[in-house]
């Protein structure tokens, strides 16, 4: 056990040195004889002492310490992220520190703030779409940054990502192959713009190869939320005819395939529905969905070995897209 009592006077004591030769050995500032580096460490290691952290960070001008910055721990999907950052930055020896905005932009500056404060080396940001309140935080910050799925035109910070050009192809493609042509969308309006237009250029480019006029009637803004889901494809079935339906997270479209279940509709015979993101537990609804797969760990490992690449003053890309995949389940079959 820890004692908190001993100090760096105590090292200092038992090993018959200085207090600025244990602080030279534990923030290898400057050099000392093998012999005492060695008399020092035995005194650290008899008397349990721990460095304070914060107070070597300001020392060293380094905190350990990668922020995280995410809008709802409660989605799987930004829970995933979460996890693979956490442990590449657990291997490298950084502390990840997390923080839970809500989708809140006062929390969101008010935890950049936070990140400021505690002198971290590094951060991982995600948020729906960037304001002009991030882009004049991040001009005046000091702090190594890579953002998850967010672009910006005016900052120059790096990001990963997948295409999302070519994941809505590949949906809207899938569907059409498998005989639809009736194809409701439901998206997020508060997403980052570049993503949005990649997805919604896709939709109707993709519907426009096959003859199939793009109907706004059909296209509804939906929230990263099952009520949100729900609710908006009620209103969508209410007044319109589809056969099936794409949402671009997978959450809303646990929330369509009940709302679709509800107005009396079967899944996939009357109407196929898909997802994006393949959470962890679209596989376990009843169906199963069909849904676009994000490489979530990755995009947070990925995103991690880049900051702390940024850390080391090494360079790294301005944009790393990773591989997507469709995961065929359940939720939709082929017309004949």
């Amino acid at each position: 056990m820890i004692d908190i009592k001993i100090t760096i006077k105590d090292v200092a004591k038992r090993a018959g040195v200085s207090i600025s030769t244990v602080s030279r050995v534990i923030n290898d500032s400057k050099p000392v004889s093998d012999e005492v580096k060695q008399r020092v460490l035995d005194a650290i290691r008899d008397t349990n002492y721990r460095p304070n952290q914060l107070a070597r960070g300001l020392v060293l001008r380094k905190s350990n310490i990668i922020g995280m910055i995410i809008p709802d721990i409660a989605n799987p999907y930004y829970a995933a992220i979460v996890e693979g950052a956490e442990e590449i930055a657990n291997t490298y020896g950084y502390t990840l520190l997390l923080c839970n905005t809500h989708g809140e932009l006062d929390k969101e500056i008010e935890y950049l703030n936070l990140m400021a404060d505690k002198q971290a080396d590094g951060l991982l940001f995600m948020t729906g779409k960037l304001k002009s309140e991030h882009e004049v935080w991040f001009k005046d910050a000091d702090i190594k940054t890579c953002f998850i799925n967010l672009y910006s035109r005016k900052l120059d910070v790096p990001m990963v990502s997948i295409d999302n050009y070519n994941a809505v192809s590949e949906a809207v493609e899938f569907l059409i192959n498998n005989g639809h042509k009736n194809i409701g969308l439901l998206y997020a309006p508060d997403v980052d713009d570049l993503l949005q237009e990649e997805r919604i250029r896709a939709y109707k480019e993709i519907l426009n190869n096959h003859g199939i006029s793009y109907n706004e009637d059909i296209v509804k803004e939906c929230r990263f939320s099952i009520e949100s889901g729900y609710n908006r494809t009620k209103d969508l079935l209410k007044d319109s005819k589809i056969d099936a339906l794409l949402s671009t997270n997978d959450m809303a479209a646990i929330g369509a395939m009940r709302a679709v279940l509800d107005m009396g509709y079967k899944i996939p015979e009357d109407i196929s529905v898909m997802g994006f993101d393949d959470i962890n537990f679209s596989e376990y609804y009843k169906p199963s969905l069909t849904t676009i797969k994000q490489p979530t760990y990755d995009m947070g490992a990925v995103a991690t070995r880049m900051v702390i690449k940024l850390i080391l003053g090494e360079h790294v890309e301005k944009m790393v897209l990773l591989p997507h995949g469709l995961v065929r389940r359940e939720s939709t079959e082929k017309r004949q």
